[in-house]
């Protein structure tokens, strides 16, 4: 434990164990479940250091979870261990907090792949600390500036529009814009997992997001800043995806779509001009080539080396000419 969470422990007239690390992480969070897709996640913000390496957990097909106050991670381990096993998220968090000889300062909200969720608030929670459970989520917060922060998390959520990312963002905003956290603002994340695992978890197969802004003076307009890449890269791979099925055309949309969502981004409109002209489209290329090589000239040089790994036609004079774009 930190020494501030021991001060702190103390102040509030708890006992923990020796042996048991518990992190003081105040914070706001969200757990929900998309009901057309299936998916779950969790997203937090909070003035503690690198809060998503604590307080969030999901996993795809199983659910999401979020550990925060007097952390104790066994919850997010232990939680989705239970649902694994069919146990529902509310009994799932009940044996847990049952069981938990420091529940008083624990504060934890849990969601299953059928969207039934719970939420629990111990007694020693710093105020302004509470809850509201709604229709597939649940939102939280402790330490507040003041009471009115899930509500206005729970009422953005549920008017918001956009996929699970979007909702879950538009309630840490309203968090934010409604006081937020009384210290201030260090750190952000966010985790969102496939309705049904895809049998390779270790590739991140079944994370559609897993972010994390361990310290930054924004850390929810830089979250939104990494969703936003990560959308752009999504459409990236999936262009990859499709040209080695054959489907060209699709694919270069998929590229055109990663290029207009992150255009700060090269690599991606030249993997664009790449493919591009190696399949002989080489006017279309060239615009797309020139405008990246005016910006970072070393792509230029980057491509004599595709041949060599198959990436790029042997072709001196097609390179030639696309080098000659500079």
């Amino acid at each position: 434990m930190t020494r501030t969470a021991l001060v702190a422990a103390a102040l509030l007239g708890l006992t923990f164990s020796a042996g048991l690390a518990d992190p003081l992480v105040h914070t706001y969070s969200i757990v929900a479940r998309d009901p057309a897709t299936g998916e779950m996640g969790v997203a937090v913000q909070s003035h503690w250091f690198s809060v998503g390496s604590i307080v969030t957990w999901a996993e795809a097909g199983v659910g999401a979870i979020a550990t925060q106050s007097f952390v104790d991670p066994g919850y997010g381990a232990r939680g989705l261990a239970l649902m694994r096993g069919g146990v529902s998220a509310p009994d799932a968090l009940a044996q847990l907090v049952k069981a938990d000889q420091q529940r008083a300062g624990r504060q934890v909200a849990m969601i299953d792949g059928q969207g039934r969720v719970s939420a629990y608030t111990g007694a020693s929670a710093i105020a302004s600390a509470g809850q509201h459970i709604g229709a597939g989520y649940s939102v939280q917060a402790n330490m507040m500036a003041n009471d009115r922060i899930w509500p206005a998390m729970s009422r953005a959520f549920e008017s918001a529009t956009g996929d699970l990312a979007d909702r879950m963002l538009a309630a840490l905003d309203a968090a934010e814009a409604a006081g937020g956290d009384v210290r201030g603002r260090q750190s952000a994340a966010i985790l969102i997992v496939k309705a049904t695992s895809t049998g390779r978890p270790w590739v991140g197969a079944d994370r559609t997001f897993d972010l994390r802004v361990d310290d930054h003076p924004a850390p929810l307009a830089e979250l939104r800043r990494l969703v936003r890449l990560q959308r752009a890269y999504a459409h990236a791979n999936r262009g990859d995806e499709l040209m080695t099925e054959k489907k060209v055309d699709a694919a270069l949309e998929e590229y055109k779509a990663a290029a207009r969502l992150a255009p700060e981004i090269l690599e991606l409109p030249f993997w664009h001009a790449v493919t591009l002209a190696s399949i002989g489209r080489e006017a279309e290329a060239a615009p797309i080539f020139r405008a990246v090589f005016a910006k970072e000239p070393i792509w230029a040089d980057l491509l004599t080396r595709l041949p060599a790994a198959g990436l790029f036609p042997d072709d001196a004079a097609l390179i030639g000419r696309i080098r000659a774009l500079r």
